[in-house]
């Protein structure tokens, strides 16, 4: 069978990097290009303006805010983010992580704020363990470990958004709350109350911490009703 040019590009890695390399420095600048790419039109949006009638909060944040959140960021991502990849790996080999061909069977995801990465560092080690040690349990390949990665960074971009937007995917994924939903969760943040999930909605409506929003929601379609 011939080689697809999948196939072809990955080999080329292969050939080029040692699977630490791939494992961390180029999982680092893959998840960075991700992660910013998909999380600056939404910066770019409320710094210019733009689509403001699909933004869930109407108030914006001043420039001088965005920027120091870009900085720290990059800061934490450079302390934080890449020192446990490097860490984690000798984990994931010892589960049986593999790099060489052939690639997984597997099905492209459809791609679903910045902020969304904006945390405490102890948050940021918490979540990010809960988020590999999956994977790492079941040694995948590293393609596969990378697709996860991307859908994941993709779901918590989307969630903190901070835009509402027709094709949004909550609008058609009955268990993903998305930007709407977790927005509610960031608009009463001080109050320590509010719905907290951007999927598995269901377990709000389980544990009543979606009361709030959900009495917030039908108060706005009636306020709606009379414009």
């Amino acid at each position: 069978m011939a080689a697809t040019p999948l196939d072809s590009a990955w080999e080329w890695l292969i050939t080029n990097f040692s699977e630490f390399q791939l494992a961390t420095v180029v999982t680092f600048v893959l998840h960075e290009s991700v992660f910013f790419l998909s999380g600056f039109p939404s910066l770019l949006f409320e710094r210019f303006g733009l689509f403001a009638k699909y933004k869930i909060q109407k108030k914006s944040n001043t420039s001088a805010y965005q920027n120091r959140c870009v900085m720290r960021l990059i800061l934490y991502h450079v302390c934080v983010n890449l020192p446990v990849m490097i860490f984690s790996y000798p984990a994931f080999k010892f589960m049986g992580l593999r790099s060489s061909l052939p690639l997984p069977h597997c099905r492209y995801a459809t791609p679903f704020g910045l902020t969304s990465e904006y945390a405490h560092p102890a948050e940021i080690l918490f979540l990010g363990f809960a988020t590999v040690v999956g994977p790492a349990l079941t040694g995948p390949h590293l393609f596969t470990l990378w697709l996860w990665m991307v859908l994941r960074v993709l779901e918590t971009v989307e969630a903190h958004s901070g835009y509402h937007f027709p094709w949004s995917p909550s609008n058609f994924l009955p268990l993903y709350g998305g930007s709407d939903f977790h927005d509610y969760h960031h608009r009463v943040l001080y109050t320590k109350s509010g719905n907290y999930a951007s999927t598995f909605v269901y377990m709000d409506w389980l544990f009543g911490t979606d009361k709030g929003y959900r009495k917030t929601k039908a108060i706005e379609g009636e306020e709606g009703k009379h414009l």
